[in-house]
């Protein structure tokens, strides 16, 4: 699928304002007019764009580069049509998924690391609340979505389940951020043959992949 096989954009299908949809257009026109060069196709490059467009940085594309590998596209749409479940490592990221759209798709998601039982437990076991909900999680991310937006130790925990057998999902984003493992969790993440989005480095966040999340939603809408 390339752009022309793609339904038109108006702001009563996406359930936006006039305004609101005219300025997000304008931003993208913006960002267009000032990344010169890529490698991206048409669909990679709408997904980047959203990225670029929710943080503001054209290191996107260039030093924190994000990556697509082992048809990560075709397995998330195929997921979403089979009405995956995504499953969010915080819940920053789960709050900025565009609830139009998974309510559209059929789709549920979820975060589970507020759940008082798993706090608990991380203070036991000497892990992260996000490590306790990755692993929680294992039935629902399996043939789902494993969504990372935060902690490191949330997708090396996903890459271990994976590596256990434990879980099996249909693609992994990795876009956790900050400066103790983030950059590291996405090379070991590069080393498996799980579909996969993720970016080079420190950066990443809640923002970028919530964006990347919403921007295969509204794609899978337009097909």
């Amino acid at each position: 699928m390339d752009s022309a096989d793609q339904l038109p954009e108006t702001a009563f299908n996406r359930g936006m304002s006039e305004r609101a949809f005219n300025i997000e257009q304008k931003s993208f026109k913006i960002i267009d007019s000032e990344v010169v060069d890529h490698d991206y196709n048409q669909l990679e490059w709408d997904i980047v764009r959203r990225v670029i467009h929710a943080t503001a940085d054209f290191d996107f594309v260039t030093t924190a580069k994000v990556i697509f590998r082992h048809d990560s596209l075709v397995s998330g749409f195929n997921a979403m049509k089979n009405k995956c479940t995504i499953v969010t490592d915080v819940d920053m990221v789960l709050s900025a998924l565009n609830k139009k759209s998974l309510s559209t798709l059929g789709i549920r998601a979820v975060c589970h690391v507020s759940d008082k039982t798993l706090v608990d437990m991380s203070y036991r076991l000497n892990k992260t609340r996000s490590q306790m909900a990755m692993r929680h999680a294992a039935n629902e991310m399996n043939g789902g979505i494993a969504l990372i937006g935060n902690a490191p130790t949330a997708l090396f925990e996903t890459i271990m389940m994976i590596k256990e057998g434990a879980t099996k999902p249909a693609l992994v984003i990795g876009m956790p951020v900050g400066f103790v493992s983030a950059a590291e969790s996405k090379e070991e993440l590069s080393k498996t043959e799980i579909p996969f989005i993720t970016n080079r480095g420190r950066k990443g966040g809640s923002a970028a992949a919530s964006s990347i999340m919403n921007a295969l939603m509204l794609l899978l809408q337009k097909i």
